[in-house]
């Protein structure tokens, strides 16, 4: 596994012909079950190839178990400097319905540790809207976690996968899901408990303090390419001597994504080509999960022959959005207020109509 890693990221630098890294993410699964010498052994190739810079954000998702827990000063060795740890709940209950190998108390041990080695460059991950889970409990636990977390929370909505046993549960009704209503308050109460504690909402689902963001997604949210290494990695970069930038994906099976490293040099499964109207979306829909939004010079990256305002503004839709304070128009670009960081969801179908429709009219033109 140690040596495909390295081999597909070599073959990947090669052909997206990357010269300079600002961010790497060990993320996906559990990366921290990995010996920390796979992490150093990587990263030294990395560096041996293109230009990682100083002042790189090199994370990594870890699970607080004692036997990950052991390994956090040798991820630290290995160029490790900021880790997401993926508490999910502080409660005893709820870690057993969500299925996780850890306890509660290896979570705080983990936390402060994790403080120690890592300072102000520690997130926390938090599930709510679980089976059981209420209003009440939910904020006395975040409550909680503001008064031992570092400066970066993530607050993420359960979300049922087939498969699983929580959703055999609910599905053959022996659980109740938490109602819609009661899920949007959780968020909604989240968010104003955050603020008022000094935690910025800088993404949707993202909220810092003192900017202590994480800089490889934010990376990802405002359209920069970058490399996917691994089983079922994504990727989104232009090859060299290609004219439209590809979404790559790896293939997932472990020993067939090995199987096919060692044969080929890389284990990309799927290909697409991203026309400027696909970029264009994706842009629209990651930046404006953002406070900052997207800028006029990130639309001009992907489409220089257009301005987002006057593609947008087409839309009389967009035009209600903006008139109701959902979405604003400034120098810089387009963003969302807070409000309508609120319900992104119900306002994106219609920006994204905007962009297809403009797309087609210039097809049809030519």
């Amino acid at each position: 596994m140690k040596l495909c890693l390295i081999k597909e990221a070599q073959t990947l630098l090669t052909l997206s012909g990357v010269q300079e890294i600002t961010s790497v993410f060990f993320g996906g699964g559990t990366p921290s079950l990995a010996h920390p010498d796979t992490i150093k052994m990587f990263m030294e190739d990395i560096k041996s190839r293109v230009s990682v810079q100083p002042t790189a954000e090199i994370s990594m998702e870890i699970n607080p178990t004692s036997l990950e827990l052991e390994k956090l000063k040798d991820f630290q060795d290995a160029g490790i400097n900021r880790v997401s740890i993926g508490i999910q709940t502080l409660d005893r209950y709820g870690l057993n319905l969500l299925g996780r190998d850890h306890s509660v108390e290896e979570s705080l041990r983990c936390l402060e540790m994790a403080k120690c080695l890592f300072p102000s460059s520690v997130s926390v991950d938090l599930i709510y809207g679980w089976p059981g889970q209420t209003l009440s409990s939910w904020l006395s636990e975040l409550q909680e976690m503001l008064h031992l977390c570092d400066y970066h929370i993530s607050l993420y909505q359960l979300t049922l996968e087939r498969g699983t046993d929580l959703f055999k549960q609910i599905h053959q009704g022996h659980l109740s899901p938490v109602e819609q209503q009661v899920s949007e308050d959780m968020y909604l109460q989240a968010v104003e408990l955050l603020n008022n504690n000094g935690f910025e909402r800088y993404e949707v689902s993202n909220f810092a303090k003192q900017k202590c963001y994480s800089h490889h997604n934010i990376s990802y949210w405002t359209g920069q390419a970058y490399i996917g290494v691994g089983p079922g990695a994504h990727g989104r970069f232009k090859p060299v001597n290609k004219d439209h930038r590809e979404a790559r994906i790896q293939t997932l099976e472990p020993n067939d994504w090995m199987w096919e490293v060692e044969k080929f040099g890389h284990a990309t499964r799927k290909i697409k080509q991203l026309n400027p109207q696909n970029q264009l979306e994706e842009l629209l829909s990651v930046g404006l999960r953002t406070k900052k939004g997207v800028s006029s010079r990130e639309w001009s990256n992907v489409e220089p022959a257009s301005c987002m305002k006057d593609v947008l503004f087409d839309d009389p839709k967009v035009q209600l959005f903006v008139q109701k304070g959902l979405l604003k128009f400034n120098d810089r670009g387009l963003c969302a207020s807070d409000e309508g960081m609120n319900v992104l969801d119900s306002l994106l179908p219609d920006l994204l109509n905007a962009v297809e429709k403009d797309y087609f009219r210039k097809r049809t033109a030519v």
